[in-house]
């Protein structure tokens, strides 16, 4: 069932009931059980793994959103590092971009709770590599916990680089308190920070504040922002950069 949400986004009882050859009664069943574990949300007739204000979409559908305009705002953010520098990067699937860039501007002292980060990185040479340890989340692919709050409690960063699920006048937003108190000592860490969210963050907001746009010391986007949205963030004094395709 997992599988075919991931691809689709979203599905109905009649139709897992007919795809997998199971009573609807079954079905409920089972989505009721993948629910409670937190890796979609019922909705009316179904259920989607779509993110919604009360729920973030697994690691694996957000991978597949925008996945061209990520790539663009990784590639403009990797602007921001110089050789020599400490980076914290966060857990999402857009930062986890910046991964392929950091090569390039050695040498580096990396430090994230990023698994996709950690794996491209590990063994690069001219990278000295903190992996930030915690009880691992399959959904948001990366560490979380007291262990990993301890740990960034510690450490020190020239530069970090987040994004968020949610954002709603001038205001950051995630779904997960766990996740909402990690970035924000990813945050506290670092002496300037990145904020990289495609333009579908943008006008909705989430369950939990993370923190204000003024924050950051920039704050990067697609082109595919509309005027609306840029006109909020712009009156609001962000440092608005919308990279075009």
């Amino acid at each position: 069932m997992m599988a075919l949400l991931m691809e689709r986004g979203a599905a109905s009882v009649e139709e897992l009931s007919q795809r997998f050859r199971i009573s609807k009664m079954t079905v409920h069943r089972d989505l009721d059980e993948l629910e409670a574990s937190g890796q979609l949300r019922k909705v009316r007739g179904g259920a989607s793994v779509q993110s919604s204000a009360m729920f973030q979409a697994d690691f694996r559908y957000r991978q597949k959103i925008a996945a061209g305009e990520k790539a663009r705002i990784a590639a403009a953010a990797a602007a921001f590092i110089e050789p020599g520098m400490t980076l914290m990067i966060d857990d999402s699937s857009t930062a986890a971009n910046l991964a392929t860039h950091l090569p390039q501007r050695l040498p580096l002292t990396v430090i994230s709770n990023n698994l996709s980060v950690i794996s491209e990185l590990a063994g690069v040479a001219g990278i000295e590599l903190m992996a930030l340890g915690g009880q691992y989340s399959r959904k948001f692919n990366g560490f979380f916990g007291l262990l990993t709050e301890d740990a960034l409690r510690g450490l020190r960063a020239d530069i970090s680089f987040i994004s968020a699920s949610a954002i709603y006048q001038g205001e950051a937003f995630h779904q997960d308190p766990e996740v909402v108190q990690t970035k924000r000592l990813i945050v506290k860490g670092a002496e300037r920070r990145v904020l990289l969210a495609d333009h579908t963050k943008f006008g909705r907001p989430g369950l939990h504040f993370l923190t204000g746009l003024e924050t950051f010391s920039a704050v990067l986007t697609g082109d595919e922002l509309d005027a609306a949205q840029r006109a909020v963030l712009t009156e609001k004094g962000v440092s608005l950069h919308c990279i075009a395709a």
